[in-house]
């Protein structure tokens, strides 16, 4: 399917999102869609897939103009969305979810649909329980799952959404392949995206949106440092890894286990300081992000002992953490970080230490201004939080934190982030260890960003944990191969 987006115009309120765009992708390809957050991807893809109606323009498919009123509208015309964040029902069973859109509805007898599950998941290499749970896939896993239902549902064209967002190195591998075979296949694929070594492994064509607008295209052999130019107009350097100080202990893990459903880690010893920064590698589901709900006091363990500052507080809940100085950004922002339907500015109240019965609403406007800018948001006071790009909401979530942070737990603290947002944060995290004394303890998927801004490396695999790596001592080469498995030494079984 050839699809033609003509003039495309789409406003929110001042804001030009899409500022006339016109892209010719064809059939059986891989189009990258790149630049930076709040660039217009995003929005693009939701006119195209009929979340939104452009304010002018037109979409031809196969050279033919369509009207796309809804999703549903572009999934009978053969496109079909997958969202950054998925959009499907955690707690209901993957069959379920895989059903979810059918034309028959319930009329649909569910062994052929279960059939047809399991054939489309053969294909791909996919592994997926039809009587499983969404709530227990990993965010892999309910991807696959989406892909699946869209070709079942007839789509032609797929638009990824930053997809390898919060998945891990082999679960990326199996995607990109999945993407291959569909462009091979005589699908059109629309891979959007501010990773350039992702542009670069996968696709066959690349668009760069900045500011809204279309700046140009580029084809292989992609030269990288001019597609950061077209995305930021200047060129942006990562710069010398920054080592601080560190002093005395702030978290404390003793003996420690921690399991659910899928796994169990146990027997982790680790002393945390200020100023020091902890990056956890490992396959998605490999335990890091229990360890770190353990931290934060979301999950209770089953042994062991977790110390902040030289209290106590195993067993303990979240509100204790976090009167402790003990913060926790999840991956799942919509989901678990901000609330839905609420501005920026409810989120600064929310987030803010209440003084009195009465709401001091222009003290909190004030506030939630200085956090706008200070945090680069492109968003208002009053803008509804789920508005906001991706790489914006993730922003929103770090202007939260309190000052005087103790302990900063994270998932993915850059997920969704372009390369200059990315440097950003981690200028501001870092900051916060050298002049607030904050300890930071972090997962990522991101092997190079775990490298360059970690003093020490815990890896995960199969619920094992090995001892503390020095960042400096390794490499991703090494890291990717302990992650498989490959010379990997539990801490329980480590040399003394």
């Amino acid at each position: 399917m050839e699809i033609q987006l003509r003039h495309i115009h789409k406003t929110f309120g001042p804001v030009h999102a899409n500022d006339d765009i016109t892209l010719t992708i064809p059939s059986g390809a891989i189009q990258g869609l790149l630049g930076e957050n709040g660039a217009g991807k995003s929005t693009l893809m939701k006119v195209l897939s009929g979340y939104f109606h452009p304010d002018a323009g037109e979409i031809l498919l196969d050279g033919q103009p369509v009207t796309i009123h809804s999703p549903a509208d572009a999934l009978r015309l053969g496109i079909g969305m997958l969202h950054q964040d998925p959009l499907d029902f955690p707690p209901m069973k993957v069959l379920d979810n895989f059903m979810v859109g059918y034309p028959k509805g319930l009329g649909l007898p569910r062994a052929e649909a279960r059939q047809a599950l399991l054939d489309l998941a053969a294909q791909f290499g996919f592994s997926l329980d039809p009587d499983a749970y969404v709530g227990s896939l990993t965010v892999g896993e309910r991807q696959q799952l989406e892909i699946v239902r869209l070709l079942w549902l007839g789509a032609k064209a797929l638009i990824f959404d930053e997809p390898t967002t919060g998945i891990s190195a082999q679960q990326k591998e199996k995607l990109f392949a999945a993407l291959r075979r569909l462009a091979a296949e005589g699908k059109t694929v629309i891979f959007v995206t501010h990773k350039l070594e992702e542009v670069e492994m996968l696709c066959d064509r690349v668009a760069v949106l900045r500011a809204g607008r279309l700046v140009g295209e580029a084809f292989p052999p992609y030269d990288l440092d001019q597609l950061v130019r077209m995305m930021f107009g200047k060129a942006v350097s990562k710069g010398e890894r920054v080592n601080t100080a560190l002093g005395k202990p702030v978290l404390e893990i003793k003996n420690l286990a921690v399991e659910d459903v899928r796994v169990r880690i146990q027997g982790v010893d680790l002393t945390v300081r200020e100023g020091e920064v902890i990056g956890l590698a490992g396959m998605e589901g490999s335990g890091q992000r229990h360890l770190l709900r353990a931290c934060a006091g979301l999950v209770r363990p089953v042994d062991g002992e977790i110390w902040i500052d030289g209290h106590n507080l195993t067993g303990k809940s979240y509100h204790e953490f976090m009167r402790r100085g003990v913060a926790y950004v999840p991956a799942a922002r919509l989901e678990e970080g901000l609330v839905p339907t609420l501005t920026l500015l409810e989120h600064m109240i929310l987030a803010g230490e209440q003084k009195g019965l009465i709401i001091d609403r222009q003290a909190a406007l004030q506030r939630t201004h200085e956090r706008i800018q200070t945090f680069s948001i492109r968003g208002r006071p009053h803008s509804p939080i789920e508005s906001l790009s991706g790489g914006n909401q993730q922003r929103a979530l770090l202007a939260l934190l309190r000052p005087g942070l103790r302990l900063l737990l994270m998932e993915h603290p850059t997920r969704g982030l372009d390369m200059e947002s990315a440097i950003w944060v981690w200028d501001t995290l870092k900051r916060r260890c050298r002049e607030e004394r904050t300890a930071i303890f972090f997962m990522s998927s991101d092997l190079e960003e775990i490298l360059h801004y970690s003093d020490r490396i815990l890896v995960f695999f199969s619920g094992q944990v090995s001892e503390p790596i020095p960042a400096q001592e390794t490499d991703v080469e090494h890291l990717g191969q302990l992650i498989g498995g490959r010379g990997f030494q539990p801490v329980q079984e480590a040399t003394p």
